[in-house]
């Protein structure tokens, strides 16, 4: 961690963002600490996580890493109990991590291919919610973005390894989102980002020209800017109707 010379609207704010290595995990990191969030970077790939808190930290920013596996048993509870020992309050939780499963029918799925697939995009977030609920309740204004896909609403043929996991996914924000509502100042949000430019969409989408489909940056300036305004509880929030 460096010393913090940005100031902005997130400045004294703590932000997690999973699966922040690359993509819009990482531009999304980038653009909260840029707006003066000190962040914490959670993503498999240690190498990654260091180049992301370099840019971070060559800009001004403030950053921790911190290297884990969502499949692994333990990993979170493991870094809810490090977070909670340095800060008392998480002002913003953004689940981006996800895991993704080849194209092929349902009756052809690989049993552990979709095992992790929910695990990771299902199972690591009820625990991610469950580790940090704490910490987001005393926040002023605890808010969780969660990123979503159009396939969690909308099934698609060869797509169900995925797609079953973000509707579960989906549903799981939103319940949160509406458990909160009355109980607690913690708002939950799902945003859409559309297609964009990841290594992701790369292998879903293989015969795509990158260039025709937007940056994650554009993603990560939707998201910042969502967190300077009241986030509409429980909703699917779409970057392409804000353009």
């Amino acid at each position: 961690m460096s010393e913090q010379s940005v100031t902005g609207p997130l400045a004294g704010k703590l932000a997690l963002v999973t699966g922040a290595s690359r993509g819009i995990g990482a531009a999304t990191a980038i653009e909260l600490a840029a707006r003066g969030a000190h962040v914490i970077l959670t993503a498999r790939d240690d190498r990654k996580l260091e180049q992301v808190e370099d840019t971070i930290h060559a800009a001004g920013g403030s950053a921790t890493i911190a290297p884990m596996d969502l499949a692994e048993p333990d990993s979170i509870a493991r870094l809810a109990s490090a977070v909670s020992g340095r800060w008392d309050a998480l002002d913003v939780l953004v689940i981006n991590a996800a895991v993704f499963v080849p194209h092929m029918a349902v009756q052809d799925l690989d049993p552990k291919a979709f095992a992790n697939a929910l695990t990771v995009n299902v199972l690591a977030t009820q625990t991610l919610l469950s580790a940090f609920h704490p910490m987001l309740k005393k926040a002023e204004s605890g808010t969780v973005i969660g990123m979503t896909s159009t396939v969690g609403a909308a099934p698609r043929a060869y797509w169900g390894g995925y797609s079953v996991s973000k509707a579960a996914f989906d549903n799981l924000i939103q319940t949160y989102a509406l458990e909160n509502q009355n109980t607690s100042q913690i708002r939950a949000a799902l945003v859409n980002p559309g297609a964009t430019r990841t290594e992701m969409r790369a292998r879903a989408m293989p015969g795509e020209d990158p260039a025709t489909v937007q940056p994650p940056e554009t993603v990560a300036t939707f998201i910042a800017n969502m967190l300077g305004e009241e986030i509409p509880n429980g909703k699917i929030l779409s970057v392409k109707d804000a353009q």
